[in-house]
């Protein structure tokens, strides 16, 4: 409807009455506390605000200790959920809503006892499952690093002697045993190579020499790749090591599947982990805001905005404290750092969620929401264009809202999902269209003499009126983009742009309405008077040189601009056609074998995906056609969102 009139508030009370003036301002959720631009400096500070101070009194930002226990709290509790979801714990089904209570019985004693208790639970068993986990991992890593040594009957912490070298190494195995073999009895006959093991890789070996054929023997094996392998910290034969290893390795495992069962016995813990996860959430917005304020020993200082329709509620409530305040309307030269916050109605407020994600409006500009929300219902239901379709979009729609109850964004979203069915509907009403011509085929299968006509004659269909549909398409056009030129107007002569409006819309105005006129054959007056505007507005405004290059410029800009946003607008004929057709095809593909059974399968597999194409593809379109064609003309961005301090939370619902 518009855009909510801010005020700036600055607001001076006790240090005291911190925590309480702030838990108040949270509940009524209304005031977006702003970080101060000079904090420790009062020369640029705003009337009333930082001024207000005597001279010589320090601000210091509060304690950020609250903010980082907070967060990690909230970090805690986010590591359980996904604990426990990995454990199957089951979260609420998409059409529940979300549980509802107060902000007393979020932060209850008892219940907040539980939560910590319960995610610390959580967290504390799913560390011993990874301990366990991190244990079965080295036991099987020890008992493969064993497995080449199982055939030695020899103590692994067998070692060197004073006469005798013992070594455990590896050989490559591209060259046989036997030349190894050969080659340590060439070197010396005090020595013996045994083999224990082989892979495709590799040979596991035993060398067995005396100290005085040592490097020979060693140097006879160095062809061969022979690298030492460290057995220290093993005693024991491999075969009693790897019997002790599966004993431990059974032991760990039945440990860890203990704990992992008592793990996921506690999923029926995961609602007091989702409040604790919204405690945290609640008090990081506190502590967020908190830590904008600016404290002086025995006081604080809050700067921050208001809606104006809010203020008087706040008043009374900031009335029942020892403080002092002050609003103001923002100057003008404020209105960027202004939040902006939009006033609709049932109709308007689903149409949030297109301008969020373009841009909010500029403070002080248009809101775009009631000005677009009949273009873009309406351009929805000419590219869809099916009552089958519609239908469905209505009975998602409804039941989501009604059973689910989704706040914020998701409520948006299926709002709008149904206005925009109602008019999928009605146009597909006027197209006879119901999932493409799904009636009419299946009426000739059961009876090929059948003759199916809608109760109503179709006012015109995609198939057969493709250029009047055209035609119409453009002319939709035409009416958004002239009624995008009357707000522009609008807001020049606002803004006491007398010039701006007249040479802009008012010029081109009248080259349209006389295009309009000379081609129905009545009068070719108004078009020379819009062409004569069109050179004397760069002439009378421009200056030097500029009055020619304007001319052309002008025209260049205007012609090219406007036919190729009109032109835009045969996207509505383009995806009506192409999901009329679509849904025809696999119609008739069902229809082939002649089996009804097959028609309904094959038609509702086709329309499926037709609609799903559908719906994201019009959105996009319509998306497209609002932001670039119609926006350009008047619509002024860069707005900031408007974040109060408020109760935010994600499971609950917190009912104030």
């Amino acid at each position: 409807m518009a855009i909510i009139k801010m005020k700036r508030l600055h607001l001076l009370a006790l240090r005291s009455d911190r925590e309480e003036l702030l838990h108040m301002l949270q509940r009524l959720g209304c005031v977006e506390i702003s970080e101060p631009a000079e904090a420790g400096s009062r020369s640029d500070a705003p009337p009333g605000g930082w001024n207000a101070l005597p001279v010589g009194v320090e601000l210091h930002v509060p304690d950020g200790s609250a903010l980082n226990q907070a967060q990690e709290e909230k970090q805690s509790a986010e590591r359980a959920l996904s604990v426990l979801a990995r454990c199957g714990a089951k979260g609420r089904g998409m059409l529940t809503p979300q549980p509802q209570l107060t902000e007393e019985e979020l932060f209850e004693p008892a219940a907040c006892a539980a939560g910590t208790q319960a995610v610390e639970a959580v967290l504390q068993k799913d560390r011993e499952v990874a301990l366990l986990q991190a244990e079965q991992g080295k036991l099987t890593a020890q008992k493969a690093a064993l497995a080449p040594w199982l055939s030695l009957d020899l103590p692994l912490e067998s070692g060197s002697t004073r006469d005798m070298l013992v070594q455990f190494g590896t050989l490559t195995a591209a060259r046989p045993l036997e030349e190894a073999q050969l080659a340590v009895e060439e070197a010396s006959e005090l020595a013996q190579l045994i083999q224990a093991s082989a892979s495709r890789e590799v040979r596991y070996c035993l060398l067995v020499c005396h100290k005085s054929a040592q490097e020979a023997v060693l140097e006879a094996l160095r062809s061969f790749g022979w690298s030492r392998v460290s057995l220290n910290g093993w005693t024991g034969t491999a075969r009693e090591n790897d019997e002790r290893l599966d004993r431990e390795l059974s032991e760990n495992a039945e440990r860890l599947r203990q704990a992992e069962k008592d793990l996921a016995g506690m999923t029926s813990l995961a609602e007091n982990i989702r409040q604790a996860f919204d405690r945290a959430s609640v008090r990081i917005n506190r502590e967020e805001s908190r830590a904008r304020l600016r404290d002086t020993e025995q006081t604080f200082l809050l700067q921050g905005w208001i809606p104006a329709e809010r203020w008087e509620e706040t008043e009374q409530k900031l009335s029942a404290y020892p403080c002092a305040w002050q609003v103001e309307d923002p100057a003008e030269e404020e209105y960027p750092q202004v939040p902006v916050s939009l006033k609709n109605n049932w109709l308007t407020r689903p149409l949030n969620m297109v301008t969020e994600m373009y841009s909010l409006p500029a403070y002080g500009s248009v809101d775009p929401n009631p000005l677009m929300a009949p273009f873009f219902i309406l351009f929805y239901g000419v590219m869809m264009a099916d009552m089958g379709y519609g239908l469905l979009m209505m009975l998602a729609s409804v039941v989501v809202l009604t059973k689910a109850r989704p706040q914020k964004g998701m409520h948006d979203f299926f709002a709008l999902l149904g206005l925009c069915g109602v008019s999928t509907f009605l146009m597909g009403a006027l197209t006879g269209g119901f999932f493409g011509d799904f009636i009419p085929q299946l009426l000739k299968l059961l009876d090929p003499e059948s003759t199916f006509v809608w109760f109503w004659p179709p006012l015109f269909t995609p198939l057969d009126n493709t250029l009047q549909i055209l035609i119409g398409s453009m002319a939709l056009g035409i009416v958004q983009i002239v009624t995008g030129m009357a707000i522009s107007f609008v807001q020049k002569i606002r803004n006491g742009k007398w010039m701006d409006a007249v040479w802009e819309e008012v010029t081109w105005w009248l080259v349209f309405a006389g295009i309009a006129l000379a081609a129905l054959g009545m009068t070719r007056l108004v078009l020379y008077v819009g062409v004569a505007m069109v050179f004397a507005g760069p002439l009378i405004t421009g200056k030097g040189f500029g009055k020619i290059t304007g001319i052309f410029g002008s025209l260049y800009n205007h012609v090219t601009g406007y036919f190729g946003d009109i032109l835009s607008y045969s996207r509505l004929m383009a995806l009506m056609l192409a999901g009329s057709v679509i849904a025809q095809v696999f119609n008739t593909l069902g229809a082939i074998p002649g089996n009804v059974i097959l028609f309904v399968v094959i038609s509702m597999v086709g329309n499926a995906l037709n609609f799903a194409l559908n719906l994201l593809g019009c959105y996009v379109h319509d998306l497209r056609l609002q932001c670039l064609e119609y926006f350009g003309k008047f619509y002024e961005d860069g707005g900031k969102p408007f974040r109060p301090l408020d109760l935010n939370t994600k499971y609950y619902n917190v009912v104030k």
